[in-house]
């Protein structure tokens, strides 16, 4: 990675992934255009669509794109195919988790904040979601997910373990209290340690690590109440961590809050590698339709120039995403009423990045609806 020209693999992925990467790709070009960077664009298949070319979900020709890489941008895997196959022996969903294993993506950082303009999207009540800002830190390639797995013969009997070490828990705990320190200052640990021996290990370490950042409260939620409290109470938090199927699930319900899955962008980071997607799944019905919300994508985008040390282009990008949403030049999940298609929001964001203020669309016209290109 040199200062000003970057390789970033992409991998578009299923459903509406390959839609939504397009934008994030098209803003790229600008911002590189805009602020004298050079992105070279490697593709690779992934998830579905490699098993139907190839046979595997994670070729290696596309694992071998992604080491080569300063950081992947990813688009959605799935495929309802698949899912309705309880037999499949090869799923879409193992060469992401591949992915995350053999790129070392031990943390998956997941940034929830709201927009006082969409607020009435949420199905909570303004008062209890305003001013809601919250980073949850995911371990990602250890616990029952990638714990030994067996079902007999008859499909009678199953199980799934799940297994940490000391190993795989501190890098993580170290990065939410590194995390909180620039922010609230307060962790949340969100384990079952009144049940599971795992959850015990995780609250033992985050002790010990606290001990390194006096400046940062530490404190202690089960899952089951946490998942009452993120409805309850979500200003509460600040910096949560958790191991991995505990934060699968409490991010994703997180997500409700802000009114649209589609806004949400994930970052997950390895010692030498990095991956950005957003949170959605593949939502196949939407494929090829126009209506995705590519505004998940293209935060992700932005964590990604994060992740490169490019803070300019990255801050740029967010407040170009929040005129856009300020203005409603946004998808149908987010105004039913005007909706824009995937690509013209795209189209918005990358040419306020471009032109800002003297861009060529009437932002006048767009508050009432009229045609946007004078």
């Amino acid at each position: 990675m040199s200062n000003n020209y970057f390789k970033i693999a992409v991998l578009p992925g299923d459903g509406i992934g390959p839609e939504v990467v397009n934008e994030s790709v098209k803003i790229l070009k600008v911002i590189g255009e805009v602020f004298h960077y050079n992105f070279q664009f490697m593709y690779g298949l992934m998830g579905a669509e490699a098993i139907y070319q190839t046979g595997d979900p994670l070729p290696e020709s596309t694992l071998k794109i992604c080491k080569d890489s300063d950081a992947v941008l990813f688009g959605a895997i799935g495929d309802p195919s698949f899912d309705d196959n309880p037999d499949a022996k090869v799923r879409p969903e193992q060469g992401l988790l591949k992915l995350r294993k053999e790129l070392g993506l031990f943390a998956n950082i997941r940034p929830l904040k709201t927009y006082s303009s969409l607020i009435e999207k949420s199905p909570l009540k303004k008062d209890i979601i305003e001013g809601t800002d919250i980073q949850i830190f995911r371990e990602l390639v250890s616990g029952i997910y990638f714990g030994e797995k067996f079902t007999d013969e008859e499909g009678a009997y199953a199980y799934d373990v799940c297994k940490y070490s000391r190993e795989d828990i501190v890098p993580i705990v170290h990065m939410a209290f590194q995390e909180a320190q620039k922010r609230k200052k307060k962790v949340t640990l969100i384990d079952k340690a009144n049940v599971l021996d795992t959850s015990r290990l995780w609250r033992k370490i985050c002790k010990e690590v606290a001990e390194e950042y006096p400046d940062v409260q530490l404190d202690f939620m089960f899952v089951d109440n946490a998942a009452m409290q993120l409805i309850l109470n979500p200003k509460q938090f600040d910096v949560i961590v958790t191991e991995n199927m505990f934060g699968d699930i409490i991010s994703d319900e997180a997500s409700v809050i802000g009114g649209s899955i589609g806004l949400l962008p994930s970052a997950s980071i390895g010692n030498t590698n990095a991956l950005f997607e957003p949170i959605h799944g593949s939502y196949p019905q939407a494929k090829g339709k126009g209506i995705a919300n590519p505004i998940a994508s293209i935060l992700s985008t932005a964590m990604m120039l994060d992740h490169l040390q490019l803070e300019q282009a990255a801050n740029k990008l967010r407040e170009s995403v929040e005129y856009a949403i300020e203005n409603k030049y946004v998808t149908v999940d987010l105004n039913a009423d005007q909706p824009y298609s995937t690509s013209e929001v795209g189209g918005f964001i990358a040419d306020y990045i471009k032109f800002s203020e003297k861009s060529y669309y009437n932002f006048e016209n767009i508050k009432i609806g009229k045609s946007t290109i004078v």
